[in-house]
């Protein structure tokens, strides 16, 4: 790595290379280069006149002796090195043909993103595996439409078939009982190793032992730094939200209304390529909401989503 102006921006595309069991396949920095024995995501720079996919098929051609198929993009990251700072473009990579192996004699692993088995790992990729261990759906809790016990029973369902996010908003409950409800969620959720926010209530989060707090947009555009809350989501509804979401270091956001809904006929919603564009260079994941379904997950990445978050769609 050759010493350079460390205001200099270096454009880099970055490949999470992902299998069926959901490893994902890290590289070590050979010997002779710089930061050597260090643990990447697989990628390089730009050449002139390229484009991110473009530049990210040709490395991981390079690198690992692999046809790219299919890229989703994904969050855009920057990181400040002693000697320069580099803009990650990163993609999520799900196909590809032919077997990764190291054309540069650099070590390969394909690592559980929940426990990684190799160190050290370059220092800008810390923050992206916390990124990439978020759940692709976000679920919404709608007990005012089913009752609070046969929610809880849908709940249920829902974890037994893998839901691990989940946002506790019910506009229509007394405080009393949403603190009692959001209670009922978090002990529920913990145990099959879920994690719970609760909709603006900072002081109902800490209370009822939740992971963090889901801001509304008007929230949100409020606070001129990050709250302490543990995790941080944010409801975005156009770019200039989604940028203070990123300043104040959301770990994700929710953008919407992508899709018309049942809830709100009639009403104008952004659609997928509107959204694609919104959500284009953010920092953090940002899930699709209005409209969605589970079987939506692959067409919000597409268009840069992480996922997709559910009201009705889920219970």
């Amino acid at each position: 790595m050759p010493n350079s102006d460390s205001s200099t921006i270096i454009d880099v595309a970055v490949g999470v290379i992902s299998r069926s069991d959901g490893h994902i396949l890290l590289a070590e920095r050979p010997t002779g280069k710089p930061w050597s024995g260090y643990w990447e995501f697989p990628g390089g720079k730009f050449e002139i006149g390229e484009s991110p996919v473009e530049a990210l098929a040709r490395e991981l051609h390079e690198e690992l002796g692999i046809e790219l198929d299919t890229a989703y993009p994904w969050i855009t990251r920057h990181y400040t090195y002693p000697e320069r700072t580099v803009r990650l473009h990163m993609y999520r990579v799900e196909r590809w043909h032919g077997e990764p192996h190291g054309r540069e004699t650099q070590d390969l692993s394909w690592v559980d993103p929940h426990d990684i088995s190799v160190s050290p790992l370059l220092p800008a990729n810390h923050g992206i595996l916390q990124a990439l261990n978020l759940p692709q759906v976000y679920a919404i809790t709608h007990a005012s439409k089913y009752g609070i016990p046969e929610f809880m029973q849908r709940l249920q369902n829902a974890l037994d078939h893998g839901v691990r996010l989940i946002q506790v908003r019910e506009r229509n409950m007394s405080p009393a009982q949403l603190a009692s409800f959001a209670d009922k969620i978090v002990s529920l959720a913990h145990r099959h190793d879920a994690m719970v926010l609760i909709n603006g209530d900072r002081n109902m989060a800490l209370e009822s032992g939740a992971d963090g707090v889901h801001l509304p947009a008007g929230q949100l555009m409020q606070y001129r730094s990050r709250p302490d809350t543990g995790l941080l989501g944010a409801s975005c509804h156009n770019r200039d939200e989604l940028l203070h979401a990123a300043r104040l270091e959301a770990d994700f956001a929710v953008l919407s209304p992508v899709l018309p809904t049942q809830s709100h006929p009639g009403e104008p919603n952004l659609g997928w390529e509107t959204f694609a564009r919104l959500c284009r260079d953010l920092p953090m994941p940002v899930y699709a909401l209005g409209g969605m379904r589970v079987d939506l997950k692959d067409t919000a990445r597409h268009h840069n989503a992480h996922g997709v978050a559910l009201l009705s769609g889920i219970w």
